[in-house]
Order: C-alpha cells, then structure tokens, then sequence
C-alpha cells in the first residue's frame, strides 16, 4: 500500500450531509479507504454534519454500517483506530445558526492543535451550497480552510453566477476544490501521460491523424431513489455540461507548460473556452418510457434522460473533429469509455483494404481502467487476409500498481493541497455558454424503450461509424462483465440525495 509523504500532519474534516447518498455510496467509503492505504494525517477528525440530533457513538455506527453495506468491510481494517476519529455536529448550519459545529470543531482542535488543517466537505444538493458557504464566513470557518463542493457546481448560469459570487466573497480561488471525479479516475489521468509520454501518440494527437472522439458513458440505473433531484436537473446538466466536457477537455488539451496544478487548469480552460456552441441540430434528447410514473416526477415532465450531442472544438489541432457525447439512464448496458478513432491510411499497398475502424484507442474509464488499441494485422494463415484485434493494458496490472478510486485519489489531493485535478469557474462559466443553445431551444423529447440504446435518432448523429459501445456495433470488443458495468453507474452521479 501507498504511504503518505507530503501534507499536513493534522487535519479536521467536517462533511456536510454526512447521513446521505453520496456520503454514504462515496465519501465516507473513501475515507477509510484513505485509512487502509495510510493516506490519512498522523492526526485527524472526522466529524459529520447534519439536522438531527446524533450522538458521536450513533454516527459511528452509521458509518459502519456505511461500510458493511458498500464496502470496504470494516473487518478488513483498520476500524478500531479509524473509528476513534469519528464525531457528529448536529443542529444543522448555516449562517443564523450554526449548531453544535463550532463546539465539536473547538474540541478536535484542543486534541489535535490550533494548526490543524480545516477540511470542508459539501455532500449536499446544490442548492444549499451558497447557504452553507455563507455560514462558513459568518462563523469564522472560512480562513484558512479547504472547501470541496461536488458537482453540479450551479444548476443554471443565473445560478452558477450566484453560486460562485458567494463563493468567491467569502474563500480565495485556492481554497475552493470544485470535484468532478471523473478526473480522478486512473485512466483519465493515464490520458495526458500517454500522450505526452509516448511520441506514437503525442506525435499523431491531431485532426490529421484522429477523424472522430467518442465519450460514452450510458448507465442501466433508474432515477428512482433520486427522483426529484433528477427531474430538476437532467442528463444534460448532471453528466454532460460536467463530466463529459472535462473528459473532451482532457483530450483535446493543448499541452501544458508543466503538470504543476495552475499550468494544468490553463491548459484546460484554455481549450474549454474552444468548445464551440451545440447546435440543437447536433442533439438527441430522449426519456424512457414509464418516467413520469416516478414518484418525485412531474406528470408532464419533459425533463431529458438521455442526451447524446457533437462537439466541436475550434481550435487548429481539433477543428471539424466531432467529439460525440451520450449518457442516458435505463439502457442497455452500463460503460464509461473515451474512443479515440484514427484515420485509416490514405496511401500505401493496404490503404484500400484497411478496416475504417482498424486504429481505435479507447480509454475504459471503470474500475481500474484500462487503455486499449485496436490495431490491423494479418490473420494468421495461409492467406494473405487482415484482421484486427486489441491490445490491452489494464492498469492494474502495471508493476506495482496501487490504483485508488476516484474519490479517494481527490480527496487524497484536497489532503495535500494539489488542485491540478480540480474544475475552475473560468471554465465552467463557458460550458453554460456552450450548452445555451440546448437550453433554448431544446430539442424535442424522444422516447425510448428502457433496456435500449436510447433514441433512434441518436445513432445517425454517430455516423458512419456507429457508436462503438453498443448492441448494433461491437468491433471495439465486450465490456469485462455487467457487474463491473454496473458498478461502475454507481459511481457517476451520487451528488444529490445527501441531506445537510
């Protein structure tokens, strides 16, 4: 297992919303995940915030029973030592009352020093972030502290712009970790190390080599136990204008001065500002069928459940490249795949006989990741006949491979200070400039099938090639196993059920 070698030696953590979805699916999981690979301070508190009124004891048998459910077991280790960190604040907060916080926060820094590290954690809808926020400088927990806001960082621009002028009166921009865990995923970050690593890649990393971009992230879960969050916010706002624009961003950035945190949120808000606005043209909105039967859902909602939309970047190394972009709920199969697709040759003896999708790399975003290459060889034979086939490099299985999920590497981050896998608001001010057109003039509700891929319509905007990941075009290979799929839902969009 990994060991700390840099950050603070102590540090307080309060996670607002500590009895929620997200803290419990994700966060909570994650630290004694941190724990177990001996990421965590010398030192450190752990206290929960919420409205009713838990005892310390009582929230630490929540969080084992967290752990019993989700994993990792409590059994595994080490919970005996993890669980004397553990304290709950009730009484809610915000900025007219801030319940037993102050008290409970007082009390982990007589035990651990005045120098301890203040960590913030926002597992609560969006729309009690700018109270919270404001609570945080009417009561004297701003100075000096770290503040994780999860996504969607804002629901509308109007809001967005709210949002981050509370912010930004209250924190200065380094304190603010906005996450998108996508980016901490293992095979997002192995993105910018292949190409800037290996000139095969880096070498080739343009419009004349790379002829289409698809991002894919379908899912197979239902909008049940999230309803009515869901019916405010949709696919759009909850997995495009965030996860799937930082995934395009990470692809078709410009390479950085360094990989230092400040070059690296230049480099991608740099090519952010790029993406050129969607046309309603170049979108596919769809609902299953039977989602207005959902308890939490308007009768006549026509709230998106699927979208799936081509990008274009304007800048020389991407223009006329079209970045496709689909996630839905209810389909019929879960994924998380980036596809980068290469020309086929345009000269040469096989130029004429070469498959046109013979050089796929493909980035498979779930669990551990892997990154695989579609290549053209001969088939084996007599004959003189081509075929391709996949090259494939789990990641775990690179020598001595520790691979952290998402969240624990973010918050692993946050412990030492590194914002270089962190979403700046210069950025995400221009992703609702690039989704204004959709917002409108939004294309007209399709419906579809639940156990499908989604609107019909959807596949043409893929042409010629088809998505990749799909029941009608296969040549990129099975995904490992539905469970893994599946799990891998999970892990997308957990941001909103949690209660403050």
């Amino acid at each position: 297992m990994a060991e700390k070698t840099s950050g603070s030696d102590a540090a307080v953590f309060v996670l607002f919303g500590a009895t929620g979805d997200l803290a419990k699916r994700m966060v909570l999981p994650a630290f004694f995940q941190l724990a177990q690979h001996g990421l965590l301070p010398k030192q450190w508190r752990l206290i929960g915030n919420g409205r009713g009124d838990v005892s310390h004891e009582d929230f630490t048998q929540h969080v084992f029973d967290v752990l019993t459910e989700f994993g990792p077991k409590p059994e595994d280790g080490p919970w005996d030592e993890f669980s004397k960190n553990l304290r709950f604040a009730g009484g809610g907060f915000d900025a007219s009352n801030p319940g037993s916080l102050l008290d409970v926060i007082g009390e982990a820094k007589s035990d651990l020093g005045e120098g301890a590290q203040l960590i913030h954690y926002l597992a609560i809808p969006p729309s009690a972030f700018i109270s919270i926020t404001e609570g945080l400088g009417e009561h004297g927990l701003a100075e000096g502290s770290r503040v994780v806001y999860e996504k969607p960082y804002g629901t509308s621009p109007d809001n967005f712009r709210k949002l981050n002028e509370a912010v930004q009166k209250v924190l200065d921009e380094k304190q603010v970790f906005r996450i998108d865990h996508f980016l901490g995923k293992e095979a997002t970050q192995n993105i910018h190390t292949l190409r800037f690593g290996n000139s095969v890649f880096g070498d080739v990393w343009n419009r004349d080599h790379i002829r289409a971009v698809q991002i894919d992230v379908p899912e197979t879960l239902d909008i049940a136990d999230r309803a009515e969050f869901y019916d405010e916010t949709g696919a759009l706002l909850d997995m495009i204008v965030t996860h799937l624009f930082q995934l395009a961003a990470e692809i078709a950035l410009e390479p950085p001065l360094s990989m230092k945190a400040d070059d690296m949120q230049d480099a991608r808000n740099a090519i952010i500002a790029a993406f050129r606005p969607i046309s309603p043209d170049d979108a596919v909105f769809g609902q299953f069928e039977g989602y207005t039967d959902t308890e939490g859902v308007a009768d006549d909602s026509t709230m998106d459940t699927f979208v799936a939309a081509k990008l274009f970047i304007d800048t020389d190394r991407w223009r006329d490249v079209p970045f496709l972009l689909r996630t839905g709920k209810q389909l019929a199969r879960g994924g998380q795949r980036i596809s980068v697709i290469f020309e086929k040759p345009h000269t040469g003896p096989l130029s004429h006989d070469t498959p046109v999708l013979g050089n796929v790399l493909t980035f498979d975003l779930e669990g551990s990741g892997s990154i695989d290459m579609r290549v053209v060889v001969k088939r084996p034979g007599a004959e003189f006949e081509l075929a391709t086939d996949i090259a494939r490099l789990p990641l775990s299985a690179v020598e001595d491979a520790d691979p952290l999920p998402p969240y624990v590497k973010l918050i692993n981050d946050i412990i030492e200070g590194d914002r270089s896998l962190f979403t700046r608001p210069d950025g995400l001010e221009h992703t609702w400039e690039v989704i204004g057109p959709l917002l409108d003039n939004p294309p007209q509700i399709q419906p579809y099938e639940r156990g499908s891929w989604g609107p019909a319509a959807a596949a043409a905007l893929a042409a010629p090639d088809g998505w990749l990941l799909g029941d009608t075009h296969n040549e990129d290979g099975p995904l490992d196993g539905e469970g893994e799929a599946d799990a891998a839902d999970a892990d997308t969009d957990l941001n909103d059920s949690a209660e403050n």
